[in-house]
């Protein structure tokens, strides 16, 4: 199983209220094209997120939510697994 499945996987059990994290986090994947239809493989797209982290991943949905700010302006908060601004709180 690949690593960012596993983390969408952990992600969805410590909300504690999806039935089956696996076939929603293969179906939520699917969609979004990161593992080919029908397997749990990953696509071009899907290893060059993977190869981001969890971290990149963040900053970079806060960076296309936003408008003129780059991934690296923002910093990683593990705990929440959300990226801020830089000097912001």
């Amino acid at each position: 199983m690949p690593k960012i499945m596993e983390r969408l996987v952990s992600q969805l059990k410590a909300k504690g209220n999806v039935d089956n994290p696996y076939a929603v986090a293969t179906s939520q994947l699917q969609t979004h094209g990161i593992l080919k239809k029908g397997t749990q493989e990953l696509t071009p797209k899907g290893q060059q997120r993977q190869a981001m982290g969890a971290a990149g991943r963040a900053k970079d949905r806060a960076a296309k939510a936003s408008s003129g700010h780059k991934p690296g302006d923002y910093g990683y908060n593990p705990r929440t697994n959300q990226a801020t601004l830089k000097g912001r709180k």
